[in-house]
C-alpha cells in the first residue's frame, strides 16, 4: 500500500453516514466482487483506494459513477479484450497509474498478449487487429473529441453503433476517473503510482 494520503484518504466504513455507507457497500459487494479480484478495492483496513474513495464526498453523484462504472465493465456488449484494452487506451493518454496497474491484469487475464500490452502503455498501436480499431477509436475520442468519416465507417464495421456507443461512455467514464484521482490524490496500492514513470 502506498503510504502518501494525498489529498483525500477515505474514511472506514464505520466512521460513514447511511448515504455514503450504501455508496461504499455498492462498491465492495457489487459486480466488483462477484469478479475475480485482480485489484484490491480497499486496504486493510477497509478504506477505498483509488478512484473510489472520492466518490463518498459528493454520494448521490458518488453511486451514480459507480454505478456507471459497473455497467461500463459488466453490462455492456463489448467482449473483456476490447473493453481492457479500451480502459488501458485512456489510461495510457491521462498518465493514470492506477487506472493501468487496475486495469492491466484484467487485460491479461482476458487474453490481451504482452506485446499489445507493452505497445498500448509506449503509446503505439496494438498489433492485433481487433484491438487495434479500438485503440484508433479511444485515442481519437481522447486528443480530437470525435471520430472522423474514416474511422467512424472502420468502428461501425468492427463494433457496431452499439459498440462505439459504449466506447464513447467508457472513455467518458475513465477520463473523469482520472481526473478524480490526478485531483484528489487517494492511497493507491504499492506501484500504482510507478507506471508511467
Amino acid at each position: 500500500m502506498d503510504e502518501d494520503h494525498g489529498r483525500f484518504r477515505s474514511p472506514v466504513r464505520g466512521e460513514l453516514d447511511e448515504r455514503r455507507a450504501a455508496v461504499y457497500d455498492a462498491i465492495v459487494s457489487g459486480p466488483r466482487a462477484q469478479r475475480t479480484r485482480l485489484t484490491p478495492l480497499t486496504d486493510e483496513d477497509g478504506r477505498l483506494l483509488g478512484p473510489f474513495g472520492p466518490m463518498l464526498l459528493a454520494p448521490g453523484v458518488g453511486d451514480a459513477v459507480q454505478e456507471l462504472g459497473a455497467a461500463i465493465r459488466f453490462r455492456g456488449e463489448l467482449d473483456d479484450r476490447r473493453r481492457e484494452i479500451a480502459i488501458l487506451t485512456v489510461a495510457e493518454c491521462e498518465r493514470s497509474g492506477f487506472e493501468w496497474f487496475a486495469h492491466e491484469p484484467p487485460a491479461r487475464a482476458a487474453g490481451v498478449s504482452d506485446a499489445d500490452i507493452e505497445a498500448v502503455r509506449a503509446g503505439r498501436e496494438p498489433g492485433d487487429e481487433a484491438l487495434r480499431i479500438v485503440w484508433r477509436i479511444v485515442r481519437d475520442l481522447v486528443t480530437r473529441g470525435a471520430l472522423d468519416d474514416d474511422l467512424h465507417t472502420d468502428a461501425v464495421a468492427a463494433v457496431g453503433a452499439e459498440g462505439i456507443a459504449e466506447l464513447i461512455w467508457l472513455t467518458g467514464h475513465y477520463r473523469m476517473l482520472a481526473t478524480a484521482l490526478r485531483v484528489f490524490d487517494p492511497p493507491v496500492p504499492a506501484g500504482a503510482r510507478d507506471v508511467f514513470r
